[in-house]
């Protein structure tokens, strides 16, 4: 009978030693998830936030004063400017 009583707390001890362990392994998962989640979020503002600044890189009307300003180009005159007409395909 003593042995019998050895053996199932043994069998205890290792059942509960089992669960302190699988929570302990589910807390820290659980962490994890949340920083990995928290990051993810980062990631998506400032992937926001570069197309934001891309959408304002290429605006049509930045270029155009670029072009303007530091490369000094301007709209030819029409007299200078000739329509091609594409061929059949």
């Amino acid at each position: 009978m003593a042995r019998l009583n050895l053996a199932l707390l043994a069998l205890l001890v290792v059942c509960a030693l089992s669960l302190v362990t699988s929570r302990y392994q589910a807390r820290k998962l659980f962490v994890d998830l949340e920083r990995e989640q928290a990051q993810s979020r980062a990631y998506e503002v400032e992937y926001g936030q570069l197309q934001i600044e891309q959408s304002t890189w290429a605006m049509p009307a930045r270029i155009e004063k670029i072009a303007r300003e530091q490369l000094r180009m301007q709209l030819p005159s029409p007299a200078r400017l000739r329509i091609v007409e594409a061929g059949p395909r």
